[in-house]
């Protein structure tokens, strides 16, 4: 197997257990507690942390070996998981029952940030594409990532499913451990080229500090480039709803089992698209493709929830997961064409923060908002009165209004944005060669 291969088969064993942790713990304080707040403020505390460590973890990417930098993510992992597996032995079983209870959210912070460290890998990544593949196959590269990530939801839905049926999380936590511990071993016996420069002898050192005006300064000088991370970023505000709502609504259908088992079967999608990226890419205009599937997508979140029928949700999502990776490997098989490769880690990492800072605003508004507001309305309000006819009435209801009315807002800016400017701008500065003057800013030949 080539290192790029190897690194994707690590970063899918490592994917798999962050991310079963993640749906396991989610799973797990739903069945505890029964409450939808408690599920969107998992997912806000996901958010918040995605949005708050991005940028220094794009930095820390930049100034440090990838290599050495996916493993430090696997050892921090590490030493949260185990503070989270000793407080789980220590508490008593009681304290997780109550979704406002201290040592119930004491548990979760320690179980996210172990997920968060994982996410250093996802921003090396990228990067590491653009150190081993050629500009000519990033895109198919991209595919195969997001064929990865697909296979490590199939496995990771499936599986936190039934442990969270068969131990709870005293069965997540030590399988956490476990599997992280086997993928930092793995990585660190992966030997990878990076071609990083040799130092000049007669240079000051870069200060490695985070320097987000530096970077601010390297995406500005791309016309369009921050109009297309701020649609990213409008795209995950409205991500931030499904976040925080799609379990309680999924599981209001069915089993936390066949919940498990849809979501693996959902997966699928993932697998199939990232397959058919990496035969045929994405064209000579990757960003007219990633408009493309947002509106389809956006479309058919218009639909999926107007019926309570679980076979309308699982087609729905099944269309929203096979187009997903489009669109991510459409944003970054640009990013690695129009943004120097010294700096692609900060990008990437800002990228990551502003995209993801208006989701946790979403999902911790939206969990009470929905409790509160919107699932009363649609059990005996106005709602109920007035729709409830033949759209439904009760608890789940209430979230498939939200659903709905979140496609509809999608649509409208993805439309805009489709007619907007920065779309076209960005789109002639990525048809135009790296080595064009009047072109985005290429790596020198030192840093690739």
């Amino acid at each position: 197997m080539t290192p790029f291969h190897q690194i994707l088969g690590n970063n899918l064993v490592a994917n798999i257990t962050n991310f079963t942790v993640w749906f396991a713990v989610t799973f797990w304080v739903f069945i505890e507690t029964r409450s939808v707040f408690a599920t969107g403020m998992i997912a806000g505390i996901y958010l918040v942390l995605t949005a708050a460590f991005g940028i220094w973890f794009g930095s820390i990417v930049d100034h440090n070996a990838k290599k050495l930098a996916m493993m430090g993510s696997s050892v921090v992992s590490l030493g949260f998981y185990a503070l989270s597996l000793l407080l789980l032995l220590l508490a008593p079983e009681a304290a997780f029952t109550d979704p406002y209870g201290p040592l119930l959210w004491g548990f979760v912070l320690l179980v996210m940030l172990g997920v968060i460290a994982g996410n250093i890998r996802g921003i090396a990544l990228p990067t590491l594409v653009t150190v081993l593949i050629p500009e000519d196959r990033r895109d198919k590269a991209n595919g195969l990532v997001g064929m990865v990530s697909g296979i490590g939801f199939l496995t990771t839905s499936v599986i936190s499913g039934f442990l969270v049926a068969w131990g709870g999380m005293l069965l997540v936590m030590p399988l956490a451990l476990l599997f992280t511990a086997l993928a930092l071993l793995h990585l660190a016996m992966v030997r990878i080229d990076e071609g990083r420069p040799a130092p000049d002898p007669g240079a000051p050192p870069e200060p490695k500090r985070v320097d987000i005006a530096g970077t601010i300064r390297v995406i500005g000088a791309v016309p369009g480039l921050f109009a297309l991370i701020l649609f990213a970023t409008f795209n995950n505000f409205l991500g931030g709803i499904f976040m925080a709502l799609l379990d309680a609504y999924g599981l209001s259908l069915v089993s936390v089992e066949v919940w498990g088992l849809t979501f693996g079967f959902l997966s699928t999608a993932f697998i199939i698209s990232g397959i058919v990226i990496a035969r045929t890419g994405l064209g000579s205009r990757p960003l007219r493709t990633l408009l493309l599937v947002n509106l389809i997508t956006w479309s058919v979140c218009c639909v999926f929830a107007v019926q309570h029928s679980y076979w309308l949700l699982v087609a729905g999502c099944f269309i929203w997961m096979l187009l997903g990776p489009y669109a991510e490997a459409a944003e970054h098989t640009t990013l690695q064409k129009v943004v120097p490769l010294e700096r692609q880690g900060r990008v990437f990492g800002f990228a990551q923060s502003v995209e993801q800072a208006a989701s946790p605003l979403t999902a911790f508004l939206i969990g009470p908002l929905t409790e509160f507001v919107v699932i009363p309305f649609m059990t005996v309000g106005l709602g109920a009165e007035a729709i409830g006819g033949w759209f439904g009435t009760g608890p789940a209801r209430g979230i498939a209004l939200v659903f709905t009315l979140a496609g509809l807002l999608g649509v409208a800016v993805t439309v805009l944005a489709f007619n907007s400017r920065s779309y076209r701008r960005l789109s002639a500065a990525y048809a135009r060669s790296p080595d064009d003057p009047a072109g985005p800013q290429a790596p020198s030949p030192t840093a690739a």
